[in-house]
């Protein structure tokens, strides 16, 4: 998913799933540490399992199918949207390598581009000096050694980051910035010659990597005449961004946007987007929000802005044109399903964003309420705590819905707390990683625990910390689960700003599990109620809102099936 426009660093790039989870509030190593759970579908890993090999018919024609899509997206230059694609490709068929290949492809090309429209990290290649650059390389190296959730395999690094180098020089805004005096044969035999290098090279620890890199940096710049910074920063890319697909190489404005969605606020129009048949569609309009109160509604199309046709331009240079400094304005012109277009000027605003945005009795007679819990941020046990007395208040007796579909997850901490509004004792998760002390079981306490028959909503978009809410609710048996199938994510992520430059790096430290032991990752949380919803084929948002089958089904399922209010007593349990 996208807010405001700007890619969150942290999840794939146009998906309703998760951006972060977990939270330290301390120093490690004199480096301040957000350990999150991020939970985008195209940074999971996607071989996590070892289903059977694809041998029917079917399967082989089925990932024909897949691949040839994909081509379609690469060949139109839409690496976006080929990206979502092989992502969902490679969940449906995760050994497949084919289609794994091309998903890795696709997002080193995404995230070269990414990089390139990102201010902050132009700069930082006109700034460093080569001996920075590679200081900052040997930090990320570090990093990866002290807290990765695995051993790194030095001379795979190097080669991943060859890989990323390759990539680049095949991208336009990479060349035209870097080697614009060099023909395409040249670039070819440096680069087949360089590979040769490498590979013959003995690397076998960190020295070995910095200084395999540092030889090609050079070597590029003696070669192409390429500044060795740009080269130095793609093998730091590739580095971490091959690690899985959660860790990855932040810019400083990345890395500033992660820690403004963990506080729940940031700078902009107040818009989600995605992209859908090569258009940029707004899926949400955050309530409050300067594009809510310009007139911009859900399922309306951006064409221009700024008067730049925006509709054969790269989603993701599409998306950096909405960005701006506060106060400042933009002209969007937008067109809303079978209608004209029309013009919308907004200035851009600090926008808060709320974890809860919904609040209200759906059944007076029963007193059932209903809230929905759109992230894990660092307000969320607050919000939760003012949501669940105002529906008190209203006469909450018979239960609560509480919907996390399409929550893409967010703080474990935030989660944990959540949790321990409803859970009276015992596990709520626990975490395990290389590190011992990534090890950690977290408990709920009795104080302040709501008894209220609880009723959780999930969808295939639920994901990270929203699975950890889900799964100690299913295993506590404290709540009916109700929906589908969960995203499916369960390792926590780090976020390490670093000290050779105002960026970071956010690196998989750890695994969670469910109280009663169950791992969530490519497994997510199974409902104890499946709800079957009719869903378009060619993911485009439909005209009108259809029927919510899930809620429908839940509200139903609260009617019938919970206990009556007058049975219950206090909804709530002070002790």
């Amino acid at each position: 998913m996208c807010v405001n426009g700007r890619l969150s660093g942290t999840q794939r790039p146009w998906s309703a799933r998760p951006r972060w989870s977990r939270l330290s509030g301390g120093f490690l190593a004199g480096v301040l540490a957000v350990f999150v759970l991020a939970g985008s579908a195209w940074l999971g890993s996607a071989a996590a399992v070892e289903p059977p090999r694809t041998t029917t018919s079917d399967q082989l024609a089925a990932v024909g199918e897949l691949l040839r899509q994909g081509r379609q997206y690469e060949i139109e230059d839409r690496w976006d949207e080929a990206l979502a694609h092989y992502e969902k490709a490679v969940r449906q068929f995760p050994n497949e390598r084919s289609l794994k290949h091309r998903f890795d492809v696709t997002r080193m090309h995404f995230d070269v581009r990414r990089r390139f429209n990102d201010a902050s990290f132009r700069s930082a290649l006109d700034q460093l000096s080569l001996e920075q650059a590679v200081n900052l390389y040997e930090e990320v190296l570090v990093r990866i050694q002290t807290h990765y959730v695995e051993a790194p395999h030095w001379k795979e690094l190097v080669e991943q980051g060859m890989n990323n180098f390759e990539v680049a020089l095949s991208e336009p805004v990479y060349a035209r910035r870097n080697v614009p005096d060099r023909s395409a044969e040249q670039i070819t035999a440096f680069r087949q010659a360089l590979r040769r290098d490498l590979g013959q090279r003995l690397i076998q620890n960190r020295a070995d990597a910095s200084a395999a890199v540092r030889y090609a940096a050079r070597a590029a710049q003696q070669s192409l005449g390429i500044s060795p910074v740009a080269v130095v920063f793609e093998f730091t890319c590739g580095a971490t961004n091959s690690l899985d697909l959660y860790s990855a190489y932040l810019t400083p404005g990345q890395l500033d946007e992660i820690y403004s969605q963990i506080e729940g606020n940031f700078v902009g129009l107040g818009i989600e987007l995605k992209p859908l048949n090569g258009r940029l569609t707004i899926v949400r309009v955050i309530p409050r929000s300067p594009a809510e109160r310009a007139g911009i509604r859900a399922n309306d199309q951006i064409l221009a802005i700024d008067g730049a046709n925006v509709e054969q331009m790269p989603s993701e240079k599409a998306a950096d044109l909405l960005q701006g400094v506060e106060g400042s304005r933009v002209e969007l012109m937008v067109a809303g399903p079978g209608q004209p277009p029309r013009t919308i000027r907004a200035e851009r605003r600090r926008v808060d964003v709320p974890s809860i945005d919904e609040v209200k009795i759906i059944d007076p007679r029963q007193g059932i309420g209903y809230l929905r819990l759109s992230c894990f941020q660092k307000s969320t046990s607050h919000e939760l705590d003012d949501a669940l007395w105002q529906l008190h208040r209203q006469g909450m007796r018979g239960g609560l819905i509480l919907d996390l579909r399409g929550n893409p997850g967010g703080l474990l901490i935030a989660a944990v707390e959540a949790v321990d509004r409803f859970v009276a004792e015992g596990r709520i998760v626990s975490t395990r990683g290389r590190d011992v002390g990534e090890g950690f079981t977290y408990t709920a306490h009795a104080a302040g625990t709501w008894r209220i028959p609880l009723i959780v909503l999930i969808d295939h978009d639920s994901a990270s910390a929203a699975e950890i809410f889900a799964g100690a609710i299913r295993d506590h048996r404290r709540g009916t689960v109700i929906g589908q199938t969960s995203y499916g994510k369960g390792s926590v992520q780090g976020i390490f700003p670093l000290h050779s430059h105002s960026s970071g790096i956010r690196l998989t430290t750890a695994k969670f599990y469910s109280p009663n032991g169950h791992p969530f990752n490519m497994v997510g949380v199974e409902p104890d109620r499946i709800v079957h919803t009719a869903a378009r084929q060619d993911g485009s948002l439909p005209t009108a809102p259809p029927a919510d089958e899930t809620l429908a089904a839940a509200l139903q399922f609260a009617q019938t099936s919970l206990p009556q209010p007058a049975s219950l007593g206090q909804a709530r349990v002070q002790r």
